[in-house]
């Protein structure tokens, strides 16, 4: 029999690792970082509000250092009244060259006012050259009106202005030239109605004259006495502006032009702003088709010989307004 040998298990190498013992300083370390790293995505939001409201603080600054301020209007001088169709009273402007301490800065004009073109100022001012000296009476005022004043220093001229921005622009050229501020009480809405009355009034007959007592709406009766007193050889119908049906309109200024002119020898009247259908209806109802002698752009010149016994401002026929 063969020997029995006894039984011997083999010595075999573990195959399963064993990880080197974590010490308690590792482990504390570890939940150290974790803790530090939560936060930082909690601050992420947080720094780009922040950073937004300094872009929207910057954005707010740089606007309010750019924008305009506001401009302050022009002041009336304590001195300046004014004359209305309400009121009798009606004294001179100050001239802006007589007081002290204004502003050099330049009036605001209106969005909607309309200045003169090259040509037109042209067929004005070569007017008013062939005049000169001349009794010159001009509704409204704009910058190249106060040439006129100039061209025409040896005579008298007279500016009769309802706005305080453009009065305070007025230096004056002479001694004989005057600023007048005026009111007008009637808006260009009113303008059918008013040619209607005075179709139908014999107080607006051509031989009427302007006074106090006058019933016709549309007589200017307390303008400043001095423009009753002359004259005149040229009259400017651009004023007031017109430029709303809410805003004081230009029907009596013609109707009052025409008035003016009848009661001279011969007087040209001048109408800016004739594309304008006011400016348009009451130049041919007042002035007469008849009388333009000339014509540039947007300015007629119509040209009246006294007559004081008409009984018609123009000869034998009506516009009709449909």
């Amino acid at each position: 029999m063969p020997p029995e040998l006894p039984y011997c298990r083999p010595l075999l190498t573990p195959l399963v690792h064993f990880s080197a013992p974590v010490s308690l300083d590792s482990h504390k370390y570890s939940r150290a970082t974790k803790r530090m790293m939560i936060p930082g995505k909690k601050l992420i939001p947080l720094i780009v509000f922040i950073l937004t409201s300094l872009s929207i603080l910057r954005l707010l600054r740089f606007s309010i250092t750019v924008s305009p301020s506001s401009p302050i209007s022009a002041l009336p001088s304590p001195l300046q009244q004014n004359c209305s169709t309400a009121s009798p009273t009606c004294n001179l402007v100050p001239s802006q060259s007589q007081s002290h301490g204004t502003s050099k800065t330049p009036p605001k004009t209106s969005a909607n006012a309309t200045t003169l073109t090259k040509k037109e100022f042209k067929l004005l001012s070569n007017l008013i050259t062939k005049k000169a000296p001349c009794n010159l009476l001009i509704f409204g005022s704009e910058p190249q009106y106060l040439k006129l004043s100039k061209i025409n220093a040896g005579g008298i001229t007279i500016f009769l202005e309802d706005d305080a921005d453009k009065i305070s622009a007025i230096k004056r050229k002479s001694n004989r030239t005057r600023v007048y501020k005026v009111e007008y009480q009637r808006p260009a809405k009113d303008a059918y109605e008013l040619l209607k009355h005075a179709r139908k009034n014999p107080a607006c007959a051509p031989s009427s004259r302007l006074h106090h007592a006058s019933k016709c709406e549309l007589a200017l009766a307390y303008l400043p006495q001095e423009v009753y007193k002359h004259k005149w050889e040229v009259v400017v119908v651009d004023g007031p502006s017109g430029n709303t049906p809410e805003a004081p309109g230009r029907m009596a200024t013609i109707y009052t032009a025409s008035i003016i002119a009848r009661t001279g020898n011969i007087t040209d009247v001048v109408v800016h702003d004739v594309d304008r259908t006011i400016e348009k209806w009451f130049s041919w109802e007042f002035l007469c088709e008849d009388n333009l002698v000339s014509s540039k752009g947007k300015l007629w010149n119509f040209r009246i010989t006294g007559q004081s016994n008409s009984t018609s401002f123009c000869p034998a026929k009506t516009i009709q307004i449909e």
